[in-house]
């Protein structure tokens, strides 16, 4: 690979870091071809994306990139594979369904909305991560709950004053 070529893999890698916000890092060495491209079959179900990088490379694009990786340059020796996800738990949910038939990939480390996370251990941790939308969801919810118990508060009693304070003190205790 040539100078030129070696700066232009840089680049490209220093776009997709600055694009993504959820990044994993994986080992995959000793997969075969075929089940190489069942994780590739899984990850796109998934819409993970999957690269393999060479290390050099994506230790230098890390240093270009405005991100702090923290400690995440430090686990790039060996095979190392890249997996871009807008889903901070879908890579670690495809790591973990495929390990159920082998026993890689393994996570090196993954760099998700700005927090590091180094080594396997971490794995059902991050499985467990929820989604902007689900956290979203689950505020939404508690939100309305205190609304809703005034509404049948207001409806259960018949609209009178004493009702509707004794139908909340009741939901209170």
């Amino acid at each position: 690979m040539t100078r030129e070529e070696k700066s232009q893999v840089i680049e490209e890698l220093t776009g997709q870091l600055a694009e993504n916000t959820n990044i994993y890092l994986a080992d995959i060495s000793g997969l075969d071809a075929g089940i190489t491209s069942d994780l590739r079959r899984a990850c796109f179900k998934a819409n993970v994306k999957l690269a393999v990088v060479k290390n050099t490379l994506l230790e230098k694009a890390m240093e270009a990139s405005d991100k702090d990786f923290g400690d995440l340059p430090s686990t790039l020796k060996g095979n190392t594979s890249v997996m871009y996800s807008e889903t901070g738990n879908a890579p670690a949910k495809v790591i973990k369904a495929f390990r159920k038939k082998s026993e890689k990939p393994l996570l090196k480390g993954a760099f998700i909305e700005e927090a590091v996370y180094i080594g396997d251990e971490q794995l059902d941790m991050l499985v467990n991560i929820k989604s902007k939308e689900e956290l979203i969801g689950d505020i939404i919810g508690l939100l309305q709950s205190p609304a809703k118990n005034v509404i049948s508060a207001l409806k259960s009693s018949g609209g009178t004053l004493a009702g509707i304070l004794k139908t909340l003190s009741e939901k209170e205790g």
